[in-house]
């Protein structure tokens, strides 16, 4: 896929390497391109290829990862991973994406790469050159072993399917491999509701709404009886 973020795993063991080689493999956005066992390997990887994200222990022979990172001068994205919860506060101020401890569960991992997808903003050395542009939030979905761009502002509504969810624009719908939780959890800050066990919308795109129903473009949604309560809340009503 053309819009992957490209990866490579630096793990000396080799349990802990395949275990986050599975992981990449279920992630639509994510490709594997090499795994290194020390930072000697990785940093000849890194010179020679494009390297998106790193996935990096923090205790490697010969250099460790930390000493490692701090050799790059244009790191990638990091995310460290460590069996020792101690190294966090230096990793984080070496600006990693995240800090994932050991045994890394999926749930926690998928947490981590969806922050991978947040639109970066400019850094301050350039941001007090040029005028402030409003950012414009998007994600990379896989459809029909595409990345497409879809901006969330286009977002309608989102319907969970048999084994995928469509996602709904304006324009057109998107089937995509997501399970409608991990969509729910990657757009929380982003203006969605979950308002059924089926459907997460968009507030703003909400014309109107009962107790029992919201309507978005002309499309009658319904209120899980589960999920009334919050959603009456959220929208400025009571139950």
């Amino acid at each position: 896929m053309n819009n992957s973020l490209r990866c490579i795993i630096v793990e000396d063991e080799p349990l802990a390497a395949e275990i986050l080689s599975e992981y990449i493999a279920q992630t639509p956005f994510l490709q594997l391109i090499q795994v290194c066992d020390d930072a000697i390997q990785a940093l000849e990887v890194v010179r020679s290829r494009q390297v998106d994200v790193i996935f990096l222990d923090i205790n490697l022979p010969k250099l460790s990862g930390l000493e490692f990172l701090k050799s790059l001068l244009n790191p990638p994205k990091v995310i460290l991973t460590s069996a020792y919860h101690e190294f966090a506060v230096q990793g984080f101020e070496l600006q990693v994406t995240d800090y994932l401890l050991k045994p890394i569960e999926y749930s926690r991992f998928t947490k981590a790469v969806y922050k991978l997808l947040k639109p970066h903003r400019l850094p301050d050395t350039q941001t007090a050159t040029k005028p402030a542009q409003p950012v414009r939030p998007y994600y990379f979905f896989t459809v029909n072993k595409r990345s497409v761009k879809i901006y969330l502002d286009e977002i309608l509504f989102i319907e969970s399917l048999k084994d995928s969810v469509s996602i709904v624009t304006k324009s057109k719908a998107y089937n995509t491999h997501y399970q409608l939780g991990e969509l729910e959890e990657l757009m929380r800050s982003d203006n969605f509701l979950r308002i059924h066990r089926s459907f997460l919308v968009a507030v703003d795109k909400i014309e109107s709404f009962s107790a029992a129903e919201v309507e978005i473009a002309e499309r009658v949604l319904p209120i899980g009886r589960s999920h009334k309560d919050f959603v009456m809340g959220r929208l400025g009503r009571g139950a």
